[in-house]
């Protein structure tokens, strides 16, 4: 294809390899979720540990588990798609269990708020 019927240089990336900072975003979002549910877990851990509530301890240790799991996930896929490779679209996988761990964040910490009140 010439640059005029296909609109763009003969030597510039394909629409699914990103020259840009796509990765470096991607992983610093990944990072920063981890990092919010790492918060939340410790912040539940600490009120569950205080109030010898086992069920909220239990969700916060599991919850520093999914933290570091969404962190290595994160950098896992900055080094994937880093390293070329052609597909770049996050599985529905990961996504979803990053939005289940999410609400189980938001409801361990409403729980532990509620618990010390």
């Amino acid at each position: 294809m010439s640059k005029e019927s296909s609109g763009r240089a003969p030597n510039a990336p394909s629409p699914a390899q990103d020259a840009g900072l796509q990765a470096q975003r991607t992983a610093l979002s990944w990072s920063r979720t981890g990092l919010a549910i790492f918060a939340n877990a410790l912040l539940a851990l600490r009120s569950g540990w205080i109030n010898r509530e086992v069920p909220i301890t239990t969700l916060a240790l599991a919850l520093l588990i999914a933290a570091g799991a969404v962190m290595a996930y994160g950098a896992w896929r900055r080094k994937h798609m880093l390293s070329g490779a052609e597909s770049i679209a996050a599985s529905a996988l990961p996504v979803a269990a990053v939005g289940i761990i999410a609400l189980v964040a938001c409801v361990t910490g409403m729980a532990s708020l509620l618990t010390s009140l």
